[in-house]
C-alpha cells in the first residue's frame, strides 16, 4: 500500500461561544492516497465542513483544534503557521468552495479573477500570466476563452462560474484538491461535467481528490473511498463499493434510504380526472434592445396538469422552466398563448382580478432562509395571507393556522420563533404552511428540496405527498434534479431552449426517453450504477439482518 498523500488522525475540533465550548469534530481519522478520492459524506452540522477547514488552515478564530494530527505529503502540518499554510494553499492544494457567487469578485473581470492565484504566488510575468489564464480556461472546457477571460462573473452560467473556480484551483499544478460542495448547486449534466473534469485531472495528473459532499449518490460515483461523519465523528468508512452494499452503521443506511438516486421504486402512475392546469402554445419574449431581435425564453409550451397530480419541469439552466412558473403564477405576462387554472384564464390578469387569482395559485421558494421574513414570528407570517384576502375574524385565522402548522407536522410552540430559530427543513415546512393556508387549487414549487440536506429532502417530500393525498392539492414541480422528480411527479415535461422537447408519464419518459437531450439528462443522474445496492441495503433493512 502506498503511503498517504493526506493523513488526518483523530482530529478533534470545538468551537468556543456563550454557551461554552461545543465539540465540533471528534477524533477523525481518514487517508488519502496519491491520485486517490475520497468522499467525506455527511448532512449539515456533520463536522465536514469543519474538517476542511481545519487542515486547510481556514478554521474561523471561534474554532479550535484540540487533539489530532494531520500529514501532508509525509510532513505533520498541525503546526504550521497561518502563513505556512496559506503558501501551501494554491501551490500544493488547491480549494473548491460551494458557491462560485460568493468565491468571484463581481467588480473584476474573469482573467483578473483567475491570474489573481498566480500573482500571489509569483507565478511569471504579465504576459505569461494571461496566456496562463487562457490555457486553464480551456482545459476546464470553457469556449472561447480569451473572450471569456474579459467578462465579468454574471455574464457566465454558473457550471462555468464553477470551471473557473476549478481552473483557481489547479492554476500551479496541486498535488490534492478539496472540493467542497462544489457542484450540489448545478444541473444534473453540468454536474456530470464538472465531476468528469475532475476525474480527468486524476488520470492526467495525479492529482488526489477530498470530495465534500452531502449527496452520497455522488460519492458512490466519484469516489474510492467514503467516511459518513454525523454529528463531528466517522459513523463509517470503507471501499465505497462495500459501504454501499453492506453498510453497517444506522445512520449510512438512513441516507441510503432517503437518496432520491438511490430510490428503487417506480413513479408513481398519473392519476385520471379533470384539467385544473392549462397551458397553450405559451410564449414569452424579451426585448434586448433596438437593434437586436428579441430573446424567446418560452417557445410555444403547452402542458395540462390534472387535479391532485404533480406535473414536474425539468431542464438546465436557461431551458425556461422558471420562466413558465413566473408566467402561470402571473409574475410575467405572456407574449402569446393561454393559461387557465381551475377554469379561469389567469393570462393578462392585473390588478384586483389578479390578486384574487392568487388564491387559488400559490408558490414555494427555492430556498427557505430567504422566503420568510426574519423579523416576523411564524405566527405572523401564517396568518399574513388569511390576513390579506380578508379570511375570517383573528379567532378563526388563529384556528386555521394552528390547523396548517399541524398539516405540516410541526408543533404549535414554533408560532412563538422566528425563522432564525429554526432547521431548514422547518422553515421549509413553514413555507408549505404558508402556501396551502388559502387552501389554494395549484402549488408552484420552485426548486423546493434542493437547499437541504438528503434526509431533510426526503421527509419534504414525503410530506407533500402526503398533503397532496389528503387535500388533493395540484403541484407543478420545477426541479433540475431528476432523482427528485423521479420520486414525486406523475408527468413531466422536458424543455430545452425554451421548447418542449419531451413529455408524458414519469415513468414512460424516464423508461424509455425518445430524445437525446433526454437520454443525457437522465443519463447524468448520479449513483445510477448503485441501485443494486440500494436494493440490498432495503432488504437488508427490512430483514434486519
Amino acid at each position: 500500500m502506498s503511503t498517504p498523500l493526506l493523513s488526518v488522525r483523530d482530529l478533534s475540533v470545538v468551537y468556543h461561544g456563550s454557551a461554552g465550548q461545543v465539540p465540533a469534530v471528534r477524533e477523525v481519522s481518514f487517508d488519502v492516497a496519491p491520485a486517490g478520492a475520497v468522499a467525506l459524506v455527511g448532512e449539515s452540522g456533520s463536522g465536514k465542513t469543519t474538517t476542511i477547514q481545519t487542515l486547510l488552515g481556514l478554521l474561523p478564530p471561534a474554532g479550535e483544534r484540540t487533539g489530532g494530527q494531520v500529514d501532508f505529503a509525509g510532513a505533520d502540518i498541525t503546526g504550521w503557521s497561518p502563513k505556512q499554510l496559506r503558501a501551501a494553499l494554491g501551490t500544493r492544494i488547491g480549494y473548491v468552495p460551494q458557491d462560485p457567487n460568493n468565491s468571484l469578485n463581481p467588480v473584476r473581470r474573469v482573467g483578473d479573477n483567475l491570474a489573481e492565484v498566480l500573482r500571489i504566488h509569483k507565478w511569471g510575468d504579465r504576459k505569461a500570466i494571461r496566456a496562463r489564464v487562457a490555457e486553464l480556461l480551456d482545459r476546464v472546457g470553457i469556449p472561447e476563452p480569451e473572450l471569456r477571460a474579459r467578462q465579468y462573473p454574471h455574464e457566465l452560467s454558473g457550471g462555468m462560474k464553477q470551471r473557473v473556480l476549478i481552473a483557481s484551483a489547479i492554476a500551479l499544478d496541486p498535488e490534492l484538491i478539496v472540493a467542497d460542495e462544489a457542484t450540489s448547486a448545478l444541473d444534473v449534466t453540468v454536474q456530470r461535467r464538472v465531476l468528469d473534469l475532475l476525474d480527468d485531472l486524476r488520470a492526467e495528473s495525479g492529482t488526489a481528490i477530498l470530495l465534500v459532499t452531502h449527496d452520497l449518490a455522488v460519492a458512490a460515483d466519484r469516489a474510492d473511498d467514503v467516511v459518513v461523519l454525523s454529528e463531528g465523528a466517522v459513523q463509517e468508512s470503507g471501499p465505497t463499493g462495500s459501504v454501499l452494499r453492506h453498510p453497517e452503521h444506522p445512520y449510512t443506511r438512513q441516507l441510503l434510504r432517503d437518496a432520491p438516486a438511490f430510490a428503487v421504486e417506480d413513479a408513481p402512475e398519473p392519476p385520471g380526472g379533470q384539467e385544473v392546469v392549462q397551458v397553450q402554445d405559451l410564449v414569452k419574449e424579451f426585448t434586448l434592445g433596438r437593434r437586436r431581435p428579441p430573446f424567446r425564453a418560452v417557445d410555444q409550451v403547452s402542458f395540462t396538469v390534472t387535479k391532485g397530480s404533480t406535473h414536474a419541469l425539468v431542464g438546465e439552466s436557461g431551458s425556461g422552466k422558471t420562466t413558465t412558473a413566473r408566467l402561470l403564477l402571473g409574475f410575467e405576462q405572456p407574449t402569446s398563448g393561454s393559461i387557465s387554472v381551475a377554469g379561469q384564464r389567469v393570462d393578462g390578469l392585473r390588478g384586483k382580478a389578479w390578486r384574487q387569482m392568487r388564491a387559488t395559485t400559490q408558490m414555494v421558494y427555492q430556498n427557505p432562509f430567504s422566503s420568510l421574513d426574519p423579523r416576523q414570528d411564524i405566527e405572523t407570517i401564517l396568518t399574513e395571507p388569511l390576513r390579506n384576502f380578508g379570511i375570517g375574524d383573528p379567532r378563526q385565522r388563529r384556528a386555521r393556522v394552528r390547523e396548517q402548522l399541524d398539516q405540516v407536522a410541526l408543533p404549535e410552540a414554533m408560532l412563538a420563533r422566528r425563522p432564525g430559530e429554526l432547521s431548514g427543513g422547518q422553515r421549509q415546512r413553514v413555507a408549505i404552511a404558508r402556501a396551502l393556508v388559502l387552501e389554494p387549487e395549484v402549488v408552484v414549487l420552485d426548486e423546493p428540496v434542493s437547499a437541504l440536506d438528503v434526509t431533510v429532502q426526503a421527509q419534504i417530500l414525503r410530506l407533500l405527498a402526503d398533503l397532496q393525498r389528503d387535500l388533493g392539492v395540484t403541484y407543478v414541480f420545477i426541479s433540475h434534479d431528476l432523482a427528485v422528480v423521479r420520486r414525486l411527479a406523475h408527468t413531466v415535461s422536458v424543455l430545452q431552449h425554451g421548447k418542449v422537447v419531451e413529455s408524458g408519464p414519469v415513468r414512460e419518459v424516464f423508461t424509455s426517453p425518445r430524445q437525446a437531450y433526454t437520454q443525457e439528462l437522465i443519463a447524468a443522474i448520479p449513483g445510477q450504477g448503485q441501485v443494486a445496492a440500494a436494493t440490498h441495503h432495503d432488504e437488508t433493512v427490512r430483514t434486519g439482518t
